[in-house]
């Protein structure tokens, strides 16, 4: 779905002289640098910022914001790692854990499906018991119940894991999985790949290098797929440019990311509960940062569930680049 809303022309305008060759990039549409993108980080003046992202989200799709209605499926909560990141996981057999069988998640599905539904969006937990086939049978199970709907399910770090419970090769994993009716895969499980930062905030994930290498592997069997980054915790301005140059790398290479979302580190419940919010600022910043960094990615998404009201009238306020 889209929406559409008028707004006046205005020209660039900016205090910031490191913006002024910035501006001229994507004017050009030239490919912008790690400087460029720390330039943008750093800089203070958000409406210059905006004004830049949306200059490319126009470009790209005119004066259009699209929507996706989905509906996420959790099968299991519980997991082997014990991620600081996490408010999600439990151990086995621990207060609050659970773990669906097949038919509680049929029903899930069907509980929460409307004609305006086009996605279910799957990912759960790195159960240490649950045989392959269980994922196997999840999946062409609702494939056979909801055939129109598209199934988005189980990240880099799930597949990964799979792989290794399973026996197989992450090829042979990823071929099992779009057999049984796998569509495309989210892109959670990205956070950082800086592996400073992996190291305090997941360090029972595979690295960012294995999320990479696991997402070139699906592109190339075509399997599309989401990338995320975590931002607002640990990581500094450099970890992020990072982030976003390797992300881009890839695009290059294979082309299968459909989308960016820039996921805002909520550290409520989790070993990092100390650390503080976003701000309204940097969510912008960061959206606004994205747009400009990985022009390739034809869309930037939002999360509605996860967005404060107040950022969202601002990103309608500012245009800074979602899509």
């Amino acid at each position: 779905m889209s929406s559409t809303h008028a707004r006046p022309d205005h020209p660039f305008e900016t205090d910031d002289a490191r913006l002024r060759p910035i501006h001229e990039k994507v004017v050009a549409r030239d490919r912008l640098s790690a400087e460029d993108a720390l330039a943008l980080y750093r800089t203070g003046d958000i409406l210059a910022l905006g004004w830049l992202a949306n200059a490319v989200r126009e470009r790209m799709h005119g004066d259009k914001t699209y929507f996706n209605v989905n509906r996420h499926i959790n099968p299991t909560n519980v997991c082997m790692a014990a991620c600081r990141l996490c408010a999600f996981g439990r151990k086995k057999d621990t207060p609050g854990a659970y773990t669906m069988a097949l038919e509680e998640a049929f029903e899930t599905a069907a509980s929460g499906y409307s004609e305006a539904v086009t996605e279910f969006h799957i990912v759960g937990g790195l159960h240490p018991d649950l045989p392959f086939q269980y994922f196997l049978d999840l999946v062409s199970g609702l494939k056979e119940r909801f055939p129109q709907v598209h199934l988005k399910a189980f990240t880099m770090v799930e597949v990964s894991y799979l792989a290794k419970r399973a026996k197989l090769s992450i090829a042979e994993t990823l071929q099992q999985l779009k057999a049984a009716g796998v569509d495309s895969l989210p892109g959670g499980g990205a956070e950082i790949f800086a592996d400073r930062v992996r190291h305090m905030i997941c360090d029972h994930k595979i690295d960012g290098g294995e999320w990479l290498e696991t997402a070139k592997l699906a592109h190339q069997m075509g399997l599309k797929s989401n990338a995320t980054m975590l931002y607002g915790h640990v990581e500094n301005d450099e970890d992020r440019v990072d982030h976003l140059l390797k992300l881009r790398g890839l695009q290059d290479l294979t082309g299968g990311f459909q989308t960016f979302i820039p996921l805002a580190f909520h550290p409520d419940h989790t070993a990092l509960e100390h650390l503080p919010k976003t701000t309204g600022m940097l969510d912008i910043k960061q959206i606004a940062v994205s747009r400009l960094v990985l022009r390739q990615f034809s869309a930037h998404q939002g999360l509605l569930a996860n967005a404060d009201a107040e950022d969202c009238a601002d990103l309608a306020a500012l245009r800074c680049g979602r899509s």
